[in-house]
């Protein structure tokens, strides 16, 4: 009996060590840091599953994947564009996925093989104490008050101001630029590089913030307000896609689950971007009620042209 009895206790701790081994995730995703450690946390709190994270701007996202393509490493990539995910899915680089916590994620926000984590949306960023008036719409920024006192994103580096300025050039805004540039726009780096001088009051506007990074700096206290641009912006989706090449696949479909849970998606909402849920409620304006330019379909396709265009109005 005590063989047998010892028998059936070792293959009971072999079944349970088993059953509670899991595979770690790779997740690569462009900002913002503090969600994706909330959200990595909380999974892993959950399911047992580690998260390995690499957090950075998109440019530098993709320029990772593409250095690692022979010996890919991530799992899961969340991207600050849309059209990182339709490119990608049309390169045959994801795997279909559709999780059963996206039902109601509206259709325009998921596909069979990536979804929305939440949506930001580009505006103004403007800081009261800089002795401007405050603006109302995107072209008072080239107005002589604001001469050398606005920043804006690098569209090379940032993804969603990629967005801004495919949308302002699908609507027609192709002069926009030029003027801004004569009015001596910075354009500087990232969101946060953007974002900084304009907190710090060397600066007074930010052409195409990050709306929840501004909303955000503002429930720290700072001085900035943000304004949603009376000719309309553009909106930009962060996709969440499992990558082909992962060998992780069950538990990186637990992860696309789980922050599309309750809590998931709670945690985006902290951060005061938009839930991709229609059911979670946001703690900040949302698509239905702000204005929005036309989107471009083609913008990842004509993306070098879009951004030389860019550059040109800039002297680049």
């Amino acid at each position: 009996m005590k063989p047998t009895l010892r028998t059936g206790l070792l293959a009971l701790a072999l079944g349970i060590s088993g059953a509670a081994a899991h595979a770690d995730i790779t997740v690569y995703t462009a900002g913002p840091a503090g969600l994706a450690k909330a959200l990595a946390a909380d999974f892993t709190k959950e399911s047992g599953i580690k998260v390995n994270l690499f957090q950075a701007t998109t440019g530098k996202v993709m320029a990772r994947l593409k250095a690692e393509q022979a010996n890919p490493q991530a799992d899961i990539v969340i991207s600050a564009s849309w059209a990182t995910a339709t490119s990608f899915a049309d390169q045959g680089l994801l795997l279909p996925y559709t999780s059963p916590n996206a039902a109601t994620v509206p259709d325009f926000l998921k596909s069979d093989s990536y979804v929305a984590e939440g949506v930001a949306a580009l505006a103004i960023a403007w800081n009261p104490k800089s002795g401007t008036n405050k603006p109302t719409d995107w072209a008072d920024l080239a107005k002589p008050e604001y001469k050398s006192l606005v920043t804006m994103p690098d569209p090379a580096q940032s993804g969603s101001a990629f967005e801004l300025v495919a949308g302002l050039d699908a609507a027609g805004h192709d002069d926009l630029f030029p003027a801004l540039a004569a009015n001596g726009m910075l354009v500087a780096g990232a969101n946060k590089a953007a974002l900084t001088p304009v907190l710090q009051g060397a600066k007074a506007a930010v052409f195409g913030a990050v709306d929840y990074i501004a909303m955000g700096a503002k429930a720290k206290g700072e001085s900035i307000d943000v304004v949603f641009p009376t000719s309309g912006t553009v909106v930009a989706p962060r996709p969440m896609m499992i990558l082909k090449s992962t060998k992780q696949a069950d538990e990186a479909k637990k992860f696309i689950d789980f922050v599309l849970s309750d809590k998931g998606q709670e945690d985006v909402a902290k951060v005061y971007l938009m839930p991709a849920r229609t059911d979670v409620e946001a703690l900040r304006p949302t698509i239905t009620e702000l204005k929005l330019l036309p989107q471009s379909s083609d913008a990842y396709a004509k993306r070098g042209e879009i951004l030389a265009d860019f550059s040109k109005s800039f002297g680049h």
